[in-house]
């Protein structure tokens, strides 16, 4: 089912596939071997999850992006120093046998210290639940050449209490992981937009929802702040374990071309 969802998207004119969690680099093969063109990128495979010398060993053809996080602290055991693992993890990809380019690995990168790792010692950055002001400001921080490739949550209601429905029903987890709070409190979000699953202002923020053409206007406003590929991640009204290919073919219409 992936494989036909991937070739879909390829065949529908998406530059890319960002598989989401901490994927392995095996995650990525089924996909590249039903595609002939598209990029597929981990979004985000954790760095305290996954060996480096591993990694490298096992990176795939030049389709490939390695995206590298350092995921949260409530996730992982023994977790300090997060921009430290970071900074040891890419010297480790560079002393592989086979040594990861810094061209073929992004960084999720949220802060600007991070940001800056991410242009001195990767192609960019990778931010997730970001509102519009911080591709603005990343853009900044990265200069004029690295790539910002920002990921949004898009829900295709136009009806705003469904759609806040669904995108608190999502966000709520989010909002218990310090790395992304932290993030909005540097946009003027406070511990009123985090209670009971976030308020509308910062759901807003986060969540482009409504029909094909606010959702096109949200999109380009990242591109606008900055940004040089938006990576899109549905969020569906009601729940469904299938891939969500008619609303990234709803998608497609507007967003490619």
């Amino acid at each position: 089912m992936l494989r036909d969802a991937a070739a879909e998207l390829e065949a529908l004119g998406y530059g890319a596939i960002w598989i989401g969690g901490s994927p392995g680099v095996s995650a990525a093969l089924p996909l590249l071997a039903a595609t002939s063109r598209i990029v597929v990128a981990t979004g985000i495979l954790s760095v305290w999850q996954h060996d480096a010398d591993a990694v490298a060993a096992a990176m795939p053809g030049d389709r490939f992006l390695l995206g590298l996080g350092v995921s949260h602290a409530p996730a992982v055991a023994g977790y300090r120093k997060p921009y430290e693992k970071m900074v040891d993890y890419l010297d480790a990809l560079d002393a592989a046998a086979r040594p990861v380019p810094a061209e073929r690995r992004v960084l999720a990168a949220l802060g600007p210290r991070m940001l800056r790792l991410a242009a001195a010692r990767a192609a960019g950055a990778h931010p997730y639940l970001a509102p519009v002001e911080h591709t603005a400001a990343a853009r900044e921080t990265l200069g004029p050449g690295p790539l910002l490739a920002p990921e949004v949550n898009v829900v295709l209601e136009v009806d705003a209490e469904r759609a806040r429905r669904a995108a608190r029903a999502h966000l709520v987890r989010y909002l218990e992981l310090p790395n992304y709070t932290n993030n909005l409190r540097r946009y003027g979000f406070d511990d009123g937009d985090f209670a009971s699953g976030g308020s509308d202002r910062v759901v807003d923020s986060l969540y482009l929802w409504g029909d094909e053409g606010r959702i096109r206007a949200r999109v380009d406003e990242y591109l606008a702040a900055g940004a040089d590929h938006v990576a899109v991640q549905v969020i569906r009204a009601e729940p469904d374990a299938n891939p969500a290919l008619p609303e990234y073919r709803r998608l497609a219409a507007i967003l490619i071309g």
